[in-house]
């Protein structure tokens, strides 16, 4: 089958590129090819997709399968414009950030409400407006589609540096500082995973809408699990949110952040999507202590990005934490 990849130079795409050269498929990735290099065995188109004509080198080719990342929807009109075609199976990744509603557990993908489109005149995304661009594309792409709104990709390559904090952190052991309770949801998805899935639809032309995501797992449960596999020694120190926030300690991503946690109520609903349908549909999930060993084995080789609390936050809000207990115990 011959698969195009509109990007492949980073991250999902390029593990979707890996796994189709890996079962056999004819991959081809277009990209400005300045993310990085493509995957082993899969052949380059340069393009541009905010040119008008950025398309172009493809033109005369043809495809059985094409996947695009794309947050943009200017990108995504011009695409639909110049590659689909009756027979072509085409994959959309999204995102589970369309959705309105993140406060309900367990909603599914084909009842939840979504955020309002961006207007049909905007051409790019912002982080303020990725779930509403995103519902633009997934309009243009249109229902007859694979739409695979994705959750937090874990794993190695990961350019956020957002599930790397906890392997790194876990690796050198000792006391760590976790969020909220042990019995918080957690739930992402293996980069590897995620690309198996979306090349078997593409083989099996499956098409609709689905949550790329893995199970729903309790913090404590993953936590110790990644702390097992990586034969690390530590002691969690579980802090409620209020106390987090009070300390700057900053949600989801980004410096001085503990990633993947979100305060509750607001985000219950954020890492608990129902995704038995995908399931159903093909997807699996490795478990977590095999995504924290690669990915360290990763960072460690290749010295990607960690993001979040640094050795001296941490240990400067765990101090506080203990000082206020002992204070409250002698009350």
């Amino acid at each position: 089958m011959r698969i195009l990849i509109l990007g492949g130079s980073q991250f999902l795409g390029r593990a979707v590129a890996a796994r189709a050269c890996a079962v056999g498929h004819d991959v081809t990735c277009a990209a400005r090819g300045v993310a990085g290099p493509i995957a082993a065995g899969a052949h380059f188109v340069m393009i541009d997709r905010d040119a008008a004509d950025g398309l172009a080198p493809l033109a005369g080719e043809t495809f059985d399968a094409v996947v695009d990342v794309s947050r943009y929807p200017g990108q995504v009109r011009r695409a639909v414009a110049a590659l689909k075609r009756p027979g072509v199976h085409w994959t959309f990744v999204s995102t589970i950030s369309v959705y309105a509603d993140n406060r309900i557990p367990g909603q599914r993908a084909d009842t939840a409400p979504l955020r309002e489109p961006v207007a049909a005149e905007i051409e790019h995304s912002t982080d303020a407006i990725y779930g509403a661009a995103k519902v633009a594309c997934e309009q243009v792409v249109g229902n007859d589609s694979f739409i695979c709104r994705a959750g937090l990709i874990a794993g190695p390559e990961d350019p956020t540096g957002r599930f790397a904090y906890w392997p790194t952190r876990l690796a050198r052991g000792g006391e760590v500082l976790a969020p909220g309770s042990p019995d918080d949801a957690v739930q992402f998805i293996d980069v590897r995973d995620l690309a198996q899935w979306i090349v078997h639809a593409a083989e099996v032309r499956l098409t609709g809408i689905y949550d790329g995501i893995g199970p729903i797992r309790k913090r404590g449960e993953f936590l110790a699990e990644c702390a097992a596999a990586l034969n690390a020694s530590c002691t969690f120190t579980w802090v409620d949110g209020e106390f987090l926030e009070a300390h700057d300690v900053r949600r989801w991503a980004g410096p001085r952040s503990l990633p993947m946690w979100l305060p509750l109520p607001d985000f219950a609903g954020f890492l608990t999507r129902d995704t038995s349908p995908a399931r159903e549909a093909g997807l699996t999930s490795r478990p977590p202590g095999e995504t924290a060993r690669d990915t360290l084995h990763w960072l460690r080789e290749s010295h990607g990005p960690v993001i979040g609390l640094s050795s001296d936050e941490e240990s400067a809000v765990l101090s506080a934490w203990h000082v206020r207990n002992a204070a409250a115990t002698r009350t």
